[in-house]
């Protein structure tokens, strides 16, 4: 059993506590607040507080996700946003880019910038904590390593504000010493620098974490160097805006770091699980293919009332299959065709010319990359490999909108339940924030951009193999539906060929896995490949029933939707401190 370390706790961010004040001629009543933890004896319980820190992984909801489904997902070519319309939660201006704005006062992205910067409060909080009374409570080797756990989650938290908002306040604990933050701007650094910082933390995460834990939810050592090559490989293509990323923007300094801290990952104890289908079941959530990952627990598990559940998902399960699913994140046709071989092959240049989708018996000539019947839910498909609950027409809410397609990877099976289902749902469901699978395609871009294209060959056709051996566990039902190949070395001869199918590699294996947008972001395509996106996307038709018409209003705008807006409420909390984002103006 895993210990719990991300129980909630209250000893991070600290609840101001009130003193009702009652006035009798020249008499004051201090009455002491209830359900509190005093700071002063917070912050001398050092260990506490890294849990507190640890606590706010998972500390998300449907509408400040920490897993950025919205994002990574919806706002790109992978899903849409479901639901019962455009209007159902903030997230359709994500989707359609050509109404984002930052006018509109509170809303999701205020929520989630608030919600990571008290995620960072607490970090900074357990650092002054480690610091002061660390040594004298832990020792100084078990104070080293929870200042390296710590460090870690900072640069965690951090990463995601950087990667939604460009440039962002550096808040750390000096300035919670000084009690800065109203004073602290977002034009003391740029991208490069804020990006620098959070290298810094992970590297020296790197240095104090031990390769092993003997508490498996804790950071170590091959979670930061996994976390450094994801940094490096993201500043190595440009800062994110199209004119200045891209291929001829490719430093290669950091493209070697990325080798260097991959080759970590790679000969260390995590590897490839053996078959694809396993990795999303929640009995394999802490296997050799989860580096990091935030924990989530059911009720049965930690002896809680509800659990430790996975709530920022809690919109995404499907339809009617669930007591309350309420049918977000559906993937795309785009998605769906993706996932064509010809020859065992994908179809790069004609793969989105004819719509096209598999029905459970009935093959035809077209045939599937297995990933996509562990990706998606699909009408006359078992749902998660379970026949007593196979899919039907009537498990979208909303088809004339958003099709019938639902996703799998963050649901368990049906027959396993959820682990809240009253008003809303959750499940027991880790959230990856770093896979095995994930790093070595991280090795593999870096090679192909560092002239190793034998090495990327190699990488790639490892994650095929595994996917093509992932048919007769979890779907043989589609198995004369599936064909997947390896390529050769000409697939491989030039630069050009290995990116493109890396790439491609990289959206079918992480598919509705929050990624996508910032991939096309880092390769510099964002524009040119949503844009054509946009203009097909809104013809989609599955067995007669037309939807996605809505994209009819949607552009991506370069040198503006790059990142997204600083929400309004932050600009205007203390007027002039944060410039906002360019083109936002």
């Amino acid at each position: 059993m895993i210990t719990k370390i991300y129980k909630t706790l209250c000893a991070g961010l600290v609840c101001c506590g009130f003193a009702a004040v009652l006035t009798s001629c020249n008499d004051f009543i201090d009455v002491e607040p209830q359900g509190v933890i005093d700071e002063d004896l917070a912050m001398n319980q050092p260990n506490e507080m890294v849990t507190s820190a640890y606590a706010k992984l998972g500390d998300d909801w449907y509408t400040y996700p920490f897993n950025l489904w919205p994002y990574g997902d919806v706002s790109s070519d992978d899903a849409m946003k479901g639901g019962s319309g455009t209007t159902d939660t903030d997230y359709h201006s994500v989707e359609v880019w050509s109404t984002l704005s930052a006018l509109t006062p509170g809303g999701h992205m205020d929520e989630l910038w608030y919600h990571l910067y008290c995620s960072i409060s607490r970090c900074n909080r357990a650092l002054v904590s480690l610091d002061e009374y660390g040594v004298k409570m832990l020792g100084e080797e078990k104070t080293n390593i929870r200042r390296g756990e710590v460090l870690f989650l900072r640069a965690h938290f951090y990463f995601k504000l950087v990667q939604l908002w460009n440039r962002v306040p550096w808040i750390n604990e000096a300035v919670y010493r000084d009690h800065s933050e109203e004073q602290t701007s977002n034009r003391e650094f740029t991208h490069d620098e804020l990006m620098q910082k959070i290298v810094a933390d992970f590297k020296t995460a790197y240095d104090l974490l031990p390769v092993k834990q003997t508490e498996l939810a804790r950071a170590n050592k091959i979670a930061a160097a996994a976390y450094l090559a994801k940094c490096y490989l993201t500043m190595a293509w440009g800062d994110g805006y199209e004119a200045t990323t891209g291929v001829s923007h490719i430093n290669k300094q950091y493209m070697q770091e990325v080798l260097k801290y991959t080759k970590v990952v790679e000969e260390s104890e995590y590897g490839y699980l053996e078959d694809f289908g396993d990795i999303f079941l929640p009995d394999y959530k802490n296997s050799k293919e989860s580096i990091f990952a935030v924990q989530h627990s059911g009720y049965e598990e930690d002896n809680t009332r509800f659990g430790r559940a996975n709530w920022s998902n809690m919109l995404n399960g499907c339809w009617q299959m669930w007591s309350c699913g309420w049918d977000f994140h559906k993937p795309t046709q785009n998605l769906v065709n993706a996932f064509k071989t010809q020859n065992g092959l994908p179809m790069f240049d004609t793969y989105n010319d004819v719509i096209a989708y598999p029905i459970n018996g009935a093959p035809t000539a077209q045939k599937w990359d297995p990933r996509l019947f562990h990706t998606v839910g699909m009408p006359s498909f078992p749902y998660k490999y379970e026949d007593a609950f196979t899919m039907t027409k009537d498990n979208s809410r909303n088809p004339s909108t958003y099709g019938y397609y639902t996703s799998l990877k963050e649901v368990p099976q049906r027959s396993k339940g959820e682990t809240y289902d009253n008003p809303w749902q959750a499940f027991a469901m880790n959230d990856y924030v770093l896979r095995y699978t994930d790093v070595m395609l991280m090795r593999a871009e870096a090679m192909v951009e560092t002239g190793d294209l034998t090495g990327a060959l190699a990488i790639v056709n490892d994650i095929r193999q595994r996917a093509k051996n992932s048919v007769g566990k979890h779907i043989g039902y589609a198995a004369d539906q599936c064909e997947i190949n390896l390529y050769t070395s000409s697939d491989f001869s030039t630069a050009e060929k290995a990116r493109l199918r890396v790439q491609w590699e990289r959206r079918l294996e992480m598919a509705m896995e929050q990624s996508r947008f910032f991939d096309l972001r880092r390769w510099g395509i964002a524009s040119q490949t949503l844009n054509k996106f946009f203009e097909k996307e809104q013809n989609s038709v599955y067995d007669g029933q037309e939807y996605g018409k809505y994209y009819k209003d949607a552009h991506f705008t370069p040198a503006k939707n790059e990142y997204f807006p600083l929400p309004y409420n932050q600009l205007y909390y203390v007027p002039g401190l944060y410039d906002q984002n360019k083109g936002y103006n």
